[in-house]
């Protein structure tokens, strides 16, 4: 049947007959029909498109790996200039967190990285929150005993992180040790707590008008240095240094080889007095079993059949 309509109205069915009125309120309720389902559609891509949009890459774990007490152990029996050169002998990046010093000469810390993050302030991060004893930063601090550092990563060098009251807390947890690139305030009170703290400075400021935690275990970064959680956190006098999980087993292997041999060559030196360039330095992974540290290093029963350290022998 043929429709009459015009440019500016809907059809409709004058003069037809009842079957083809019938067909044709059938025929208007599929093209209704049809409409709306491509408005769902359309409305649901727009959606989809903006999910997609606001969603960045996917993210990895936070944590790199478990180390465990015995390996935690051993690596804080190791000197911060050991893991270093470990680290850069393997080609990983700079892992010393630098301007972190210990509030007092004689502190050193060894422990697994508990992270808090923090942003600077803004109106509706201080509402959203959560607050009092759900803070980002007391859910960090339950998280802290013996084998932990709280590793705080700081909105700037000065800027207050904690002090006296809050850290109360981490005195009666027992904390293995504090890290950050800001600033502590009441410095007496941390130093008599008695767990190591090592800060970029002391300061009189207030925190929470400069910043806010936010995040509890996600990675993070400290003077430049990226902190995962669980990764080991070592720290003695000349500064602080960041293991990775991943690779903390081999580390130890090559700094501990590293220090055994520093020890051969400095003994060495005080018997026989002299410039150490005979046997100092050198690359973990390079020595020339031939070599006058080589051959030195025989004598000590240290060769290339059971030592990491010679030419050819690098195990990572």
């Amino acid at each position: 049947y043929s429709l009459k309509r015009s440019k500016c109205a809907r059809p409709h069915p004058t003069g037809l007959s009842r079957d083809h009125k019938i067909n044709f309120y059938q025929y208007l309720l599929q093209v209704t029909m049809l409409s709306a389902s491509r408005s769902l559609l359309s409305l649901s891509t727009r959606r989809a498109a903006a999910s997609l949009s606001a969603r960045t890459f996917a993210q990895g774990p936070s944590s790199g790996g478990e180390i465990s007490d015995e390996l935690l152990a051993k690596l804080g029996s190791l000197s911060t200039q050991a893991l270093v050169d470990g680290l850069w002998v393997m080609g990983w990046p700079s892992a010393q967190i630098d301007n972190a010093r210990p509030l007092s000469p004689t502190m050193r810390c060894v422990g697994r990285a508990v992270t808090l993050n923090f942003v600077p302030v803004r109106p509706d991060i201080a509402q959203d929150k959560p607050p009092g004893g759900e803070s980002p930063e007391y859910e960090a601090f339950e998280k802290c005993g013996p084998n932990e550092v709280l590793v705080m990563s700081s909105c700037g060098p000065h800027e207050s992180v904690g002090g006296d009251i809050k850290f109360l807390r981490l005195k009666q947890l027992g904390l293995g040790g504090l890290v950050t690139d800001g600033s502590v305030r009441d410095t007496d009170e941390i130093i008599d707590y008695g767990f190591p703290c090592f800060a970029h400075g002391t300061t009189a400021r207030q925190g929470p008008a400069a910043m806010q935690p936010w995040e509890c275990n996600g990675v993070v970064s400290v003077s430049g240095v990226t902190v995962r959680p669980g990764d080991a956190i070592v720290g003695d006098q000349d500064g602080v240094v960041v293991v990775p999980a991943k690779v903390a087993e081999t580390v130890y292997g090559i700094a501990h080889g590293r220090e055994v041999i520093e020890g051969i060559v400095k003994e060495e030196l005080v018997k026989n007095p002299g410039p150490p360039g005979r046997f100092y330095p050198f690359m973990s992974g390079k020595v020339k079993p031939e070599s006058p540290l080589g051959q030195l290093l025989k004598t000590h029963g240290i060769t290339p059949e059971n030592s990491n350290q010679f030419e050819g022998t690098a195990d990572w």
